[in-house]
């Protein structure tokens, strides 16, 4: 199925219960999905867009040195990519209640399974544990150690899971490994689709994962 829509930001319309948030942007049919933890942690409170702080910033400029943006900056071209949080609003503090996250987290599932990406990116390690969690048969025997897992593929159910340590940590060889575990994995059949032989009413045949 495709997601006809031509809004770049928040384009389900998601309506949380918090008067300042920052909703998900990109491509509504999207390859790849982006997970943050928060605008707190990565940014979006004053441009409406996810990862727009420093961190933000040089993860983007990776993202578009393996090719999954077409341009960077406080509203970035995203091309087949889509940036969201698993806790959209403002937080009231630094670190969100558990209560909080899990109060947000409909918002959050609803957009994912919406735009079903082919490949998870979860930023940080909160994001990568839920992700995880929720998305991966995997959780009881993967521990979250985002060095350890930085750019390293995890089979999830129906999506491939690549976790990202978060920016604000990187060294010049995070950078380098995630753009080249990114660069190589588009140059496999990341999508994994099959036709089925049958055709869609505009006469294209009709894939599946």
């Amino acid at each position: 199925m495709e997601n006809v829509t031509d809004r770049t930001s928040n384009p389900f319309d998601m309506r949380p219960p918090c008067e300042r948030f920052v909703p998900g942007y990109g491509d509504a049919n999207a390859d790849f999905h982006v997970i943050g933890d928060h605008p707190g942690v990565h940014g979006g409170l004053d441009t409406g867009v996810p990862f727009t702080n420093d961190a933000g910033h040089r993860l983007q400029r990776a993202l578009a040195d393996a090719g999954l943006l077409d341009s960077v900056g406080d509203c970035p071209d995203t091309g087949s990519t889509f940036f969201s949080y698993i806790h959209l609003c403002d937080p009231s503090d630094d670190d969100p209640q558990q209560s909080a996250y899990d109060d947000l987290e409909r918002f959050f599932d609803a957009e994912l399974r919406a735009i079903a990406a082919h490949v998870l990116l979860p930023v940080g390690e909160r994001a990568t544990a839920h992700v995880l969690e929720t998305y991966t048969a995997q959780a009881w025997k993967v521990e979250v150690d985002m060095e350890a897992l930085h750019a390293t593929e995890i089979r999830g159910s129906g999506f491939l899971v690549y976790p990202i340590r978060d920016p604000s940590e990187w060294d010049e060889t995070h950078r380098d490994r995630l753009v080249t575990a990114l660069t190589s994995l588009q140059s496999t059949d990341f999508r994994r689709e099959a036709d089925l032989g049958r055709f869609g009413p505009d006469g294209e045949s009709y894939l599946v994962r």
